[in-house]
């Protein structure tokens, strides 16, 4: 049986949104003898390290970096439910790889379901100034632990695609160690499991995987690693049609995850077929959510436009999901980018209690 034949999400747990408070509950109740607390974050909540497999090849991975990225934690638990279906994958994979997988690094930040921590900080830029919490115990664990691998797991906008049509539902990025961008031993370590996990997923999802820029960050957490000498591998889960819950992409991100193990403990250091790397599509920046085409304005000199929107996701503290508030993002001709829903109005009149949309404020508007 193949991985995705046995793949089951967990139904404890439905919703994109998780309350840091239900993670630890399920994993004091369902893992308890293979959990560690590592740290306490800036609010004092504790920051679990689940630690399984009994293999060689050390592998570290960690979620919610981000607050508001959780399909890599629903991947992690999706991954040990589904595994429990099929003894003879699990063995395998179990019995090649020690995995040490960080719930929930930023839990404050999950909680608000916000980007940045308790300290209005990114962990993901804070390699050298060394200001949150939460990226030390990430640092201090990664330092002691002598790793193969490492997993960056996080989620991108919307916006991206493959080929201006397909949704980027997943992209990979082996992390540049310079601003040159040298092709080094350990991106092609990082390129050659991203190009197995891509020809599994192809065979699934077909034009939707790609390639996130390898731009150098100086500050960043992954190109700090690889730049430390270990091979860190970046996962971005994106959007896939009409699955604003990331329903569907939380499945692949699951499956992803799992070949991208297998292939790490099959490839034990390896870089054959990295080469292939170069032929994923690297992420275009093509969409907005909703696209108002052919809008006239309600002014003293008629004008027909476009009007784009973007969805923000906010959560309201005690609900059990986020929801999502259109913004206006773009006003005036975008004929250069599309939208995953776009709507002719056919030259209606915008009404609105402002004659023209206001840019990063939210769609209150009608037409006549």
């Amino acid at each position: 049986m193949k991985f995705e034949d046995c793949y089951k999400p967990k139904p404890d747990f439905p919703n994109r949104y998780i309350s840091p408070q239900k993670l630890f509950s399920f994993l004091q109740s369902s893992y308890s003898d293979l959990i560690t607390e590592i740290g306490r974050s800036f609010h004092n909540q504790p920051i679990y390290c689940l630690t399984i497999g009994t293999g060689s090849v050390k592998v570290i991975a960690w979620s919610q970096m981000h607050g508001n990225e959780s399909n890599a934690t629903h991947a992690m638990i999706d991954l040990l439910y589904s595994l429990e279906n099929d003894d003879d994958l699990k063995n395998i994979l179990l019995s090649q790889i020690t995995l040490d997988f960080i719930f929930m690094l930023n839990p404050d930040g999950s909680d608000r379901w916000t980007r940045l921590n308790a300290q209005e900080l990114d962990l993901n830029r804070d390699f050298h100034a060394n200001q949150t919490a939460e990226l030390k115990f990430l640092k201090k664990k990664i330092e002691a632990g002598n790793y193969d691998y490492a997993l960056n797991l996080h989620e991108q906008r919307t916006i991206f695609t493959t080929d201006g049509i397909h949704p980027a539902t997943l992209s990979f990025l082996s992390p540049s160690e310079d601003a040159d961008r040298k092709i080094t031993e350990n991106r092609k370590k990082c390129m050659a499991v991203i190009a197995e996990v891509n020809s599994e997923l192809q065979k699934l999802i077909p034009n939707h995987i790609g390639r996130y820029s390898d731009e150098f960050y100086p500050t960043s957490t992954g190109d700090n690693f690889i730049k430390a000498g270990l091979p860190t591998i970046l996962f971005e889960g994106g959007h896939f049609q009409d699955d604003y819950l990331r329903k569907e992409t939380r499945k692949y991100y699951t499956i992803a995850l799992y070949y991208a193990l297998n292939s790490i403990a099959k490839l034990k250091g390896g870089t054959e077929g990295w080469e292939t790397y170069s032929d994923i599509p690297e992420n275009k920046e093509t969409h907005y959510d909703i696209i108002y085409r052919n809008v006239k304005l309600n002014t003293d000199h008629d004008c027909i436009l476009d009007i784009a929107v973007q969805y923000r996701e906010l959560y309201e503290e005690g609900s059990e999901e986020i929801t999502f508030v259109p913004y206006v993002i773009a006003v005036g001709d975008v004929k250069n980018k599309k939208g995953w829903k776009e709507i002719d109005c056919r030259g209606k009149k915008f009404i609105s209690e402002t004659k023209y949309p206001k840019l990063d404020e939210t769609v209150k508007f009608s037409f006549e």
